[in-house]
């Protein structure tokens, strides 16, 4: 826990979502009482604060555990992110106990479950409904790849590129080798154009090792963040264009495997039900030390 010197004086706890352990997963800020701040101040804090994303709950949540909560990055607010959820509720089950509560973010409510065993707290968010965009056109795809430095031939053309949606808008692109995916070096510049001009949050670039095994990786220009070591909402939208593409037969779990070429390895656990409704998203989350922060 630390304070930044803001008005009135600003409590951030600091959490690695999607790990257990300080050293992994996805670092977020949450701030449990912002109901005197303006979103500016929130962006300010979120660039002080320095992680992908920092969670700003603005409305108490009552007894029946239902809150407002606001996500910035270090450069724009995002209209949902699952690490920043997760580290939220683990945060709130920690205050107050385990239990479901009701997140409005400003893509819809997120209902989520928080269970408790010893030190140990577990999350599961249940996304807004999602959707997969139509396949892309050459034209379109072409400055994304080449902004990666990809080209046509490091796609796996069993899991071909789409849009998909589960709170915020992500470029999917499978890479046909793990050494493709793990060989990251993009245009910082290029990419955050191409996402800006289509409301991209990341691009999730995964390869499959098994039926419902995956690794990941997220850059994340628009948000001033190079990469990302553990995106929720990439992983339900990733989940959701399996489902929607017939990719895997639900019910089933997926595993996504993200932050390990990153040093900060993170593991998201995906259920999907049938039909078209919102997908689970489990993970833990726990307090970074001061001095570690």
């Amino acid at each position: 826990m630390r304070r930044l010197g803001f008005a009135p004086m600003t409590e951030i706890l600091r959490l690695a979502a999607f790990t257990d352990v300080p050293e992994g997963g996805n670092p977020a800020g949450v701030v449990l009482d912002a109901t005197a701040l303006a979103p500016a101040t929130m962006q300010a804090i979120a660039a002080e604060v320095g992680y992908s994303e920092t969670a700003f709950l603005t409305a108490d949540g009552g007894a029946d555990r239902t809150y407002d909560v606001r996500y910035f990055s270090p450069a724009v607010e995002v209209p949902f992110c699952g690490h920043a959820t997760i580290a939220t509720a683990v945060a709130l089950a920690r205050r107050d106990g385990a239990g479901d509560l009701l997140l409005n973010t400003q893509a819809g409510p997120v209902a989520v479950r928080t269970q408790r065993d010893g030190e140990e707290v577990t999350a599961t968010l249940t996304s807004v409904p999602p959707h997969v965009e139509p396949p892309l056109a050459d034209d379109e795809l072409a400055p994304a790849l080449a902004a990666l430095g990809w080209s046509a031939a490091d796609l796996d053309p069993a899991l071909p590129p789409r849009v998909a949606y589960a709170g915020a808008h992500h470029l999917i692109l499978a890479a046909r080798t793990r050494e493709r995916l793990a060989d990251l070096d993009y245009d910082f510049a290029a990419l955050e154009s191409y996402m800006s001009a289509r409301d991209l949050t990341t691009v999730d670039l995964v390869f499959r090792e098994d039926a419902t095994t995956f690794h990941a990786r997220n850059p994340f220009p628009v948000g001033g963040v190079v990469e990302d070591p553990a995106t929720g909402a990439a992983a339900a939208a990733f989940s959701a264009y399996l489902r929607a593409l017939a990719l895997v037969t639900p019910p089933a779990r997926v595993t996504v495997r993200q932050g390990e070429d990153m040093g900060r390895p993170s593991l998201l656990l995906v259920d999907l039900d049938a039909g078209e409704g919102g997908i689970h998203v489990t993970g833990r989350a726990v307090p970074i030390p001061e001095d570690a922060a």
